[in-house]
This record gives C-alpha cells, structure tokens and sequence, in this order.
C-alpha cells in the first residue's frame, strides 16, 4: 500500500506523522471518506467541497486548492491500483507543540489513505442488520457540530463500544433530548405506510452526502420523504428501518433493540433504493483509468 503524506507516497511500514502533530494530540483536524466504483470516484467533488467547508468552520488553511486535492485522490487510486476501493483523506492541524495553541501549527498535514474495504458482511445487506439504541447521547451541536467531519470521533466510539458489549456492530444515538438522531458512522431512515422520513439535521446529525443521495433517489422514485423527529417508539412500530453512509452505503435493519422491524426481514422499498443507489454510482462523479 502506498500512502500519500504531504505531496510523497510513502510504503504502508514508512508512512508516519510527527507525535507533535495536533491531529493526534487533540484530534485537531477533518476528513473524509469517498468510495470509487471501477473507476468511478463517487460524488468526490461533494466530498471535497464538505472537506474544506469543515477545515473553514474550524479556521484550518488546506495547502491545496480543490482541483488540486482531487487529483492527488486520484493518483493515490492510481498508485494502488484501485478501481474498486474507499479512500480516507485526511488533514491535521499540523505539527505544533503540547500546548492547545493552533497558532503554533505552522502548516496542515494532508494524508491520503486509498485501500479496499468492507465495512458489514455480504449477508448484512442480503438479510439485515441487527442495532441496538445507547444511552450515549450524540453531541451537542453547540459544542461540536456534527456537519464538521472532525477527526474527534470519541462520542461516536463510545456508542459503538456499547453496541459491541451488545453483541451486535451498530447502535442507534439519540439527541440529547431523547430523539433519534444518528448512528455511530451512518445516518438512519425509518419507512412507515410508505413513506421515508429521516432525522433533520438541527437535532445535530451530519448531512451526509449518501443521505442526501437517498432523499434524492426517493423523491424521484415518487416515495414520499420527510425530515422529521423521531423517538424510539417510531423506531419499534417502523415498517423498514435502513442505515447510509459512504461505507455502509445502504444496509437495511431487521432488528432494534431485540425487536423485530417490520416482517424481520429487508423490505421492499429499502431493496429498491439500495438497487437504485448502486446503479447510480456507476453514472456519477470522477472518471479515472488505472494503468
């Protein structure tokens, strides 16, 4: 594996960042995952206009302009000779001291991570997953907005934590008022008579980008879907319940909280979306050739 650091591929064994690196001193930093589909980099011109919209909210300079970031994407597909595969593109605040002080952190750190994933097992997607509901709550927008994809993901792992002692891989956060909000690395939909509705992006979730794909394809598809306030009995009496993300893509759950959902098995309308997402990611985003 070659991985990209600041304009150098270097081997997997060889590629290292300064321990005074506020990226991981304090998580001081922001990225993104973007998947490429033989030859395709999915919505990468999406991805890379969230990333710098997150390193602005929290005043970090990236040291590339959009174009050219893009093409350092695509190189390190190139690199790896990736037509298939999930890339983590990371930037850090940069190598300062052990103070708090970003003005100490001369210049950001660009790191590009191109490797194969696969985040459920095959059978997840063929006949659902299984998710619990945590008592760890996602975080307040006020103190971290989830629309900042910051490498801080220690609420996040918390929950995942209690999904894992749970005996299952994901688990269901809530608001800090006790509503639906997100899970620990997807958004959520929940179908009921037909129609999908997702949790609004004020109660603190991340707009996610194959969130975003998915209200499109249904709205196309004429499903009615609707931002809306969910609590845990929405979740118990839904129809279908299914989770997006970048990595995910579209899985559908059969089971919260040891409770069926629906007829226990992935419904209809959750099977025709992830048909529908997957024809579109072999139409739209960043065209590359792998030598």
């Amino acid at each position: 594996m070659k991985i990209y650091i600041d304009g150098i591929f270097y081997d997997k064994k060889d590629a290292k960042i300064s321990v005074l690196d506020h990226g991981l001193l304090y998580g001081d930093g922001v990225f993104e995952g973007i998947r490429a589909y033989n030859g395709l980099v999915f919505k990468l011109e999406e991805h890379i206009d969230r990333l710098f919209e997150s390193a602005k909210s929290i005043m970090l300079t990236i040291p590339m302009t959009k174009k050219k970031l893009i093409e350092a994407t695509i190189l390190s597909l190139r690199e790896n000779g990736l037509k298939n595969g999930y890339i983590r593109l990371v930037v850090t605040r940069g190598v300062g001291d052990l103070g708090l002080d970003p003005r100490k952190c001369r210049n950001a750190t660009i790191i590009i991570i191109a490797d194969k994933i696969a985040l459920y097992p095959k059978t997840f997607y063929q006949k659902g997953l299984e998710v619990v509901t945590v008592a760890t709550p996602r975080n307040l927008p006020e103190a971290l907005n989830p629309q900042i994809k910051s490498l801080n993901y220690l609420n996040n792992i918390l929950a995942k934590v209690s999904a894992i002692n749970s005996g299952v891989e994901e688990a269901i956060m809530f608001s800090w008022d006790g509503h639906v909000a997100e899970c620990t690395g997807d958004n959520i939909f929940v179908v009921k008579n037909g129609e999908l509705c997702t949790p609004p992006v004020y109660l603190g979730i991340l707009n996610g980008i194959t969130r975003q794909v998915i209200i499109g394809i249904a709205r196309k598809n004429k499903f009615p879907c609707t931002e809306k306030i969910l609590t845990r009995h929405d979740l118990f009496i839904a129809d279908e319940v299914f989770l997006t993300g970048t990595a995910a893509e579209v899985i559908p759950v059969i089971k919260i909280d040891s409770r069926p959902i629906g007829t226990g098995k992935p419904g209809r309308i959750t099977r025709e979306l992830m048909r529908e997402f997957h024809a579109l990611t072999k139409k739209e985003g960043v065209r590359y050739s792998v030598k």
